[in-house]
């Protein structure tokens, strides 16, 4: 009988085009995985891939295989998925990463949704603005904003947002209220530095577009601390409509620059999505991806500003 794990092996590596980013996929070395292609073929007494010292191909019984072999794992994962539903709720440690911003936004409550249901539920959260790699970190998940990067990591959206220009009123009584992008260079800019410093800024009015090079006045590395500096009047920052918008009801920041929104080089919105190693996540993975969908935020970005 063959292996299932020589199967998916040599499926991830036909999917990846690559020994190294299927051995990333599936958190084991390239020498596992080189060995469990060698299994399989030898189980089946024939060559799949053809390699050369930089590349393989797959031979034509490989071809005709990797057909049956999707097949096979196909069947496994329904097979999975009919009994996980069978078995007891979703229990156990989920290990994951969050901007800082969602310790105090929207995560705090899913969690305490889901331990209400499930309280044998245990999470174990890393906060931080950096960019963390799941398998590095050995994580389950790993909640990420701005927009998703390309990586061989499966990615679940949860809520797309915009982001505009904010300050405080206090800040904009001293130094005025900027209508324009241009206008920005006489402000205080405050700027978010994690993951990376994003110099570049590209407005949008729908009908006119604006791309400027932004220089900071204050930076940090952590979107509480950024928000924090915003409402206490140090400057004007870009932020997420749905953590900002709310400040502007309660009085404690206005809008800025109104008619634009603040896009990537691409003209596109934000997303706040999740990245895992694997498609097939378990039980209790899936409850807080579900969860955080039903408890996402709602959209501000077209609220009106007194």
């Amino acid at each position: 009988m063959k292996s299932l794990w020589n199967i998916k092996v040599f499926c991830t590596v036909v999917e990846k085009k690559s020994f190294v980013l299927a051995a990333r996929t599936l958190g084991a070395s390239p020498s596992a995985v080189t060995r469990a292609v060698q299994t399989l073929e030898e189980e089946l007494n024939i060559l799949l891939l053809a390699r050369s010292k930089k590349q393989f191909s797959l031979t034509r019984a490989g071809e005709l295989y990797f057909e049956t072999a999707q097949h096979i794992l196909q069947l496994q994962d329904s097979a999975d998925e009919e009994l996980a539903r069978l078995n007891a709720a979703p229990r156990g440690w989920l290990r994951l990463s969050a901007p800082h911003i969602l310790s105090c936004h929207v995560l705090p409550q899913a969690i305490r949704q889901i331990n209400q249901h499930y309280p044998e539920v245990r999470f174990d959260i890393r906060y931080s603005d950096v960019v963390l790699d799941p398998v590095e970190e050995k994580l389950d998940l790993a909640i990420r904003g701005a927009f998703p990067i390309a990586s061989d990591l499966i990615g679940y959206p949860l809520w797309s947002y915009r982001r505009h220009l904010y300050a405080s009123r206090d800040y904009l009584d001293q130094y005025g209220i900027p209508d324009e992008p241009e206008q920005l260079t006489d402000h205080a800019i405050l700027m978010h530095t994690a993951p990376r410093v994003l110099k570049s800024w590209n407005f949008d009015s729908g009908l006119r577009q604006v791309s400027l090079n932004m220089r900071a006045s204050h930076r940090f590395d952590s979107g509480l601390a950024l928000l924090a500096a915003t409402e206490a009047g140090m400057g004007i920052a870009r932020l997420s409509d749905w953590l900002a918008e709310p400040r502007i009801k309660t009085g404690r920041l206005c809008r800025v620059c109104r008619d634009f929104r603040l896009v990537s080089a691409r003209g596109e919105d934000p997303q706040m999505h999740a990245v895992a190693t694997q498609r097939r996540l378990p039980a209790r993975a899936r409850l807080l991806l579900e969860t955080l969908i039903a408890c996402r935020p709602s959209a501000y970005g077209t609220a009106d500003q007194d």
